[in-house]
């Protein structure tokens, strides 16, 4: 099953924010557009090339709302790609599921969303509610708060 991709970039930039010049985010990292982690994931020679910027015409300038957007479709293909060579089975899960998903390795990265194993598991095994009250129970909930509540509905209920 294939999710719907431009509901997933709105539930991003809804819940990132979306802005052109550099800020700092919550971990105290340069980020640009919608969520991109300047320090730790940059502008790649690809992205120089094809959108026209390199890192430090982005730290002086900023960027456009089209870049941002070229940025964020990059980011939400390399989250793919991690989920596809870590959790192969999340194809399998509804759309709106499949965006929950995504939308946490966006947010935590592959290496914090692998955190949740016992939540990961209970959402392989179609044990929805479990991995929605198993969210609701975590650091990350605290932290990220209404974004947390509102995935885990969406895991629970299988609707946005």
């Amino acid at each position: 099953m294939s999710y719907d991709r431009a509901a997933l970039e709105a539930e991003l930039i809804r819940d990132e924010g979306e802005e052109l010049k550099v800020y700092r985010c919550t971990a105290n990292k340069r980020s640009i557009g919608v969520g991109r982690n300047l320090d730790d994931v940059g502008i790649s020679k690809a992205e120089s090339a094809a959108l026209g910027i390199t890192l430090a015409s982005v730290l002086k300038n900023g960027i456009t709302r089209t870049q941002s957007r070229a940025l964020l479709a990059n980011d939400i293909d390399a989250c793919e790609r991690q989920l596809d060579a870590k959790l192969p089975w999340w194809r399998g899960l509804s759309d709106v599921r499949q965006r929950v998903l995504l939308n946490m390795c966006f947010n935590l990265g592959i290496t914090g969303l692998l955190g949740f194993k016992n939540t990961l598991a209970k959402m392989q095994r179609g044990d929805f509610a479990a991995a929605a009250a198993g969210m609701r129970a975590s650091l990350w909930a605290r932290q990220v708060g209404a974004r947390a509540e509102r995935l885990a509905t969406m895991m629970e209920k299988g609707t946005a």
